[in-house]
Order: C-alpha cells, then sequence, then structure tokens
C-alpha cells in the first residue's frame, strides 16, 4: 500500500494518464553527479504525477536512487528481480513491493506486464538490453506505450544518432523512428510522454503476448 500525504498535498499534485512508470536505469551511480541528480528528480516528478515506480529492484546506483526518490514520496514501488540477483551484498536492499522472479527474461515480462510506460536513464548494456525490447515490443504491436529517454547531459545522443543512420540506412522506418522519445528534464520528458501517439505500422498489430500486457 503507498503512504498517502495529506488531502491538500494530493490537491496540489497533477494527475497522470499513467498510473505506474517502469524505470530503466544503471546499477552503478556514473561518473557524473548530473546522473544522480537526474534519477532523484524523476523520482520527484513522478510523485508529483501521481505515479508509482516499477523497477529492477535493489538500492544500489541509480536504481536505489529514483526507488527511494519515490518510496520517500509516498509513492508505491515495485521491484522486480530476479532470485539470483536477491542476495543484499549484491544488489542492496529493495524498497517497497518485492516481485521474485526466476530470471531476466521474466523480469522484463514482469515489468512491462505492470507499466503504462518505459523510460530510460542513463545506465549500461543492461539498460540498453531492457529499453531495446520495449522498443522493438512496440514496433511489432505487443504494445502501445509510451518509451523515453532521459537524455542527461546528451547521455544518449550517440545512440540516437545510431537510431537515426539505421532510418538512414532503411533499417528502422521513418514512422518506428517515433516510438522514442526524448528529453534532456524528467518534466518535459513525462509531459512528451503524455502526449504520445504511435504513428508506425505495427508489423503484428492485435498481437497477443503471454505476459498479458
Amino acid at each position: 500500500m503507498e503512504r498517502e500525504g495529506t488531502t491538500e498535498d494530493m490537491k496540489n499534485k497533477k494527475q497522470s494518464k499513467f498510473k505506474r512508470i517502469c524505470v530503466f536505469c544503471g546499477s552503478s551511480p556514473g561518473n557524473k553527479a548530473s546522473y544522480k541528480d537526474a534519477a532523484i528528480e524523476l523520482g520527484r516528478e513522478l510523485v508529483s504525477r501521481n505515479i508509482d515506480l516499477v523497477y529492477g529492484g535493489g538500492s544500489i546506483g541509480l536504481m536505489g536512487l529514483i526507488s527511494q526518490a519515490v518510496y520517500d514520496g509516498g509513492r508505491h514501488v515495485i521491484g522486480v528481480i530476479p532470485k539470483t540477483l536477491m542476495p543484499r551484498e549484491l544488489t542492496g536492499e529493495t524498497v517497497g513491493e518485492v516481485k521474485a522472479v526466476a530470471d531476466m527474461h521474466q523480469r522484463k515480462a514482469e515489468m512491462a506486464k505492470h507499466s503504462d510506460a518505459f523510460i530510460a536513464l542513463p545506465g549500461g548494456y543492461g539498460t540498453l538490453e531492457e529499453l531495446l525490447e520495449v522498443i522493438t515490443w512496440a514496433q511489432l504491436g505487443i504494445h502501445d506505450k509510451p518509451v523515453g529517454l532521459l537524455n542527461v547531459d546528451g547521455y544518449y545522443n550517440s545512440f540516437l544518432s545510431f537510431i537515426d543512420k539505421a532510418v538512414e540506412e532503411g533499417f528502422i522506418s521513418p514512422n518506428a523512428r517515433h516510438i522514442i522519445l526524448s528529453a534532456p528534464t524528467p518534466k518535459d520528458l513525462v509531459k512528451n510522454m503524455e502526449e504520445y501517439f504511435p504513428q508506425h505500422e505495427r508489423v503484428a498489430s492485435k498481437l497477443s503476448w503471454e505476459s498479458g500486457m
């Protein structure tokens, strides 16, 4: 159960079309203070809009910062974590509700099932792998949920350049390029995601997906 604030606090918060947002991010804090600041700022932005958090569990790196910020703000936090990564010496202690799963594949399906949208903060291989999978699912028609990059200090500029190159070379359609939203601040990113409408032609519309998204 989320810990509610006062009635006045609730009135002052903006209502979002999203109930829960899944955030992918690094299990490291990164080398810049701006990455840590962005994680905390995104957490507070979710709180201000009455949005709950779904994330990969644990309390280390950017994952720990955003989960703690959302939890401290009184919103519900769901941490989805494979059983093999649950020992505290590996990932730290998960705040909020913990959903233990068998493996990384189930983790991604479970995170997606409980979320209305996806945001990637700066991160490494794991963050990119999770991000690209939900982008691919959107292209296939498995979901219509917005996917956003919090492009802190231009962290994702080279990634976006690669995507643009793939469009130029005919591997990604121009309409499918619009699946990826990006902005430098949490406020702008969530606003863009609220206004998202799919423009791409799905490869397999009405596709039934086992995870029940």
